[in-house]
């Protein structure tokens, strides 16, 4: 390695700020906005994000950032930290497949609180977006897959999207940049351990990556300086947290002609992304071979590694352990017909079709799948029917990934039925059309059913 990884990064993204926009990665920047939207706006209606509105509302300080939690005015870091948080909560975010990593819900809620403090357009906003997306993202492939062990990339990654987005809105040229990556990688943190277990810590930290990227901004907007070797040092970001000081030379491959933003997974299931390909699988068989979940006696899924490690739960206690178990997924799948948001309502949790279907689930480690991980998320998928046929089925990609995308025409379907039941069907097409066309930054969503929301987890 021949050059601090850091500099170059600093110095691609606060070129963002005036190079030539390619009409391309515009259009995916627009892509990223809309699915992030499609992700808060249920969110806002679910704790942790709910629980933290109502906590820090006397900290909210005054600004022009919206907290769309709550609908009000914010400080930027209030409106970063609670809006990552909330687009994090229903498990509906983006991923970019090589790193592991959710970049929208700290680059974006940090971003877009920024942008809208500043009064900023939105040609200014796709563009942070875009460099926040390119920083944290190459910075992501440098540590993994190592890193994916203990740390959980949107949380960690996360802060330096967070902070290059915030930089770029804040007028920060490439030195201080620099100072916000450098001063952003020792902030940033989030544990595997907070989703391997119970509690509400995952939605928190991309909620903690937001506000710490954007204070890590708003320091080098302000002349504080961070170590400028703290991603590759021998005691810095990438050999604290991976097995080597990073895969610099691949991370920074083609900087500046190939843009991550333009190779995002939009997620089609309301759960782990590491069950997708296991759950397009069963769902083809189905499709091809007509059973119900009554004719099914035994589903076997293989997978890669988070998939046996992080989804092989077999009796899921919680709404969150839900979202990362593949037995109840794929139980819910043939049950309900999908994965959808209405697969962890509290009805779904309790239905007894379910939890005995689940029971005939099962997952192991398919070591050729893993040797593929993380550029590939494969499955590999065997269905023994009643009536003694036996189905197989080889997933080699993720409906939703690079290779085989959503339309834009079912992105806005997906956005269409996340957004609706909270925001209205009339807001929602207004916001949804704006966001595809028009030239102003996004300003406030009425949510009808947030109060309701809120006052009914309030009494329980």
């Amino acid at each position: 390695m021949a050059e601090n990884p850091l500099l170059a990064l600093a110095d691609h993204a606060a070129s963002w700020r005036d190079r030539p926009m390619p009409p391309e990665v515009a259009h995916h920047a627009r892509r990223a906005l809309i699915d992030w939207f499609a992700a808060l706006l249920p969110g806002c209606l679910h704790p942790p994000a709910t629980l933290l509105a109502a906590a820090l509302a006397p900290e909210r300080g005054t600004g022009r950032a919206i907290c769309y939690v709550d609908g009000q005015p914010s400080a930027l870091r209030h409106a970063a930290l609670l809006n990552a948080t909330a687009s994090h909560s229903v498990e509906f975010d983006d991923i970019y497949r090589d790193a592991g990593y959710h970049p929208g819900c700290p680059t974006i809620g940090a971003a877009l609180a920024a942008a809208q403090s500043r009064g900023a357009t939105l040609d200014a906003l796709l563009r942070a977006i875009t460099a926040g997306y390119e920083v944290s993202c190459r910075i992501g492939v440098a540590v993994q897959p190592s890193h994916y062990r203990y740390w959980h990339t949107t949380g960690t990654v996360g802060t330096f999207g967070a902070a290059t987005a915030t930089a770029l809105l804040l007028g920060c040229d490439a030195g201080r940049t620099a100072h916000a990556i450098a001063t952003a990688a020792t902030f940033a943190g989030g544990l595997q351990q907070a989703f391997r277990s119970g509690g509400m810590s995952k939605p928190l930290h991309p909620g903690h990556a937001a506000d710490a990227g954007a204070l890590a901004a708003i320091g080098a907007a302000a002349g504080v300086t961070g170590a400028l070797d703290a991603l590759h040092g021998p005691v810095g970001f990438a050999a604290a947290t991976s097995e080597d000081a990073g895969k610099w030379d691949k991370a920074l491959a083609d900087l500046g002609e190939r843009f991550a933003i333009t190779a995002m997974t939009f997620k089609n299931h309301g759960c782990c992304g590491h069950i997708f390909a296991g759950l397009d699988a069963v769902a083809d068989l189905r499709a091809e071979h007509g059973f119900g979940p009554d004719d099914v006696e035994a589903v076997h899924l293989g997978g890669y590694g988070p998939t046996k490690e992080v989804c092989d739960r077999p009796d899921p206690g919680t709404e969150q352990e839900a979202r990362f178990s593949a037995q109840y997924c794929i139980a819910a799948l043939l049950v309900l017909g999908g994965v959808r948001l209405a697969a962890f309502e509290p009805p779904a949790l309790a239905d007894g079709r379910i939890r005995a279907l689940m029971r005939r689930v099962s997952v192991s480690l398919d070591r050729e799948l893993a040797a593929d991980y993380p550029g590939r998320r494969a499955a590999k998928v065997a269905v023994r029917l009643r009536d003694g046929r036996e189905l197989f089925r080889h997933q080699p990609t993720r409906k939703g990934d690079p290779d085989a995308p959503l339309s834009d025409r079912e992105l806005s379907d997906k956005f269409t039925e996340l957004a609706a039941p909270v925001a209205g069907a009339a807001a929602s097409r207004t916001l949804l059309d704006a966001l595809w066309h028009g030239d102003a930054l996004p300003g406030p969503v009425p949510l009808p059913a947030a109060g309701r929301g809120a006052a009914h987890r309030a009494a329980e």
